[in-house]
This record gives C-alpha cells, structure tokens and sequence, in this order.
C-alpha cells in the first residue's frame, strides 16, 4: 500500500538516507516500498533533545531510520532506565515503546515516544506551577 504525502512549500521530507526538499508550491506524491519515512517537523536533532523524553525518542529516531535498531538498543535501554527511575508514572509510556520495538514496528514506537514527550512535559509544567504556589508566587493566587 502507498504512502500519500502532502509537503507544505519549502517543507522537507527524509525518505530512507534522502531529504527531499519541496519548492515553492504545495505538492503532492506517493511512496510505495518501506523505506522509513520522516516529516521534517518529526525529526529530532541531538541540539533538539534536551530532556529525558526527548533523548528516548532521538534513540528511537536512530533506530528507526538506521536500518540496524539494535545498535541503539543500549542507549536506549540506559535512558529508559534513567526516566522511570526519575519518573515510575512514566513507565506505562515506556511500555508502549518497549512493546512497539519488540514487534519491530519503529514508527509507532515514534509516535508513542511523542506521547512521552508530552506526558513529560506535563510533569513538569505541574513540578514548575507546585514550585511557584509553594514559593507564594503570584502564578495561581487570586488577586484579593
């Protein structure tokens, strides 16, 4: 089955170890064949990857687009570790990647990553408001 992609003007794509880039115009084509496919705004950059989550998904990324997952399997592993010691909530997001990596499907894995990546970032919106209401900060109180 066919992979319909839509790019944007100027939007960029990687199709195996290629990128193609669009013009000016929006364009439309077909992929058929099972190269890994990445949306420019999918890609994670190690500069991009400054969180916990976000390092787990780069790890995925690599193993995704790689064509060897296995050799990313120990910094994955690592940093897995790293976060539901850090974070035991975040060990029900964990388990979808682990389970979508262990049946070979890496894109789900990526999106179950980007799930990470967000419950994460929730954690520490609530860490960074908690902070500031026991700090008597003016974040949440109502003006009397």
């Amino acid at each position: 089955m066919a992979l319909k992609v839509e790019l944007k003007p100027g939007e960029r794509i990687l199709i195996g170890d290629s990128v193609i880039s669009n013009g000016d115009q929006r364009t439309r084509f077909l992929v058929e064949g099972t190269a890994p496919i990445l949306r420019e705004r999918d890609i994670m950059t190690a500069d991009r990857a400054d969180t916990p989550a976000k390092r787990i998904y780069l790890a995925v990324q690599l193993m995704y687009i790689g064509g060897d997952p296995s050799r990313q399997h120990e910094v994955y592993f690592a940093l897995m570790q790293d976060i539901v010691q850090a974070a035991p909530s975040a060990w029900r997001h964990i388990a979808d990647i682990n389970n979508q990596i262990l049946t070979g499907d890496l894109y789900k894995a990526l999106k179950s990553a980007k799930k990470l990546i967000e419950y994460e970032q929730e954690l520490l919106t609530h860490a960074t408001r908690g902070q500031s209401l026991r700090n008597g900060g003016p974040a949440d109180r109502k003006s009397a």
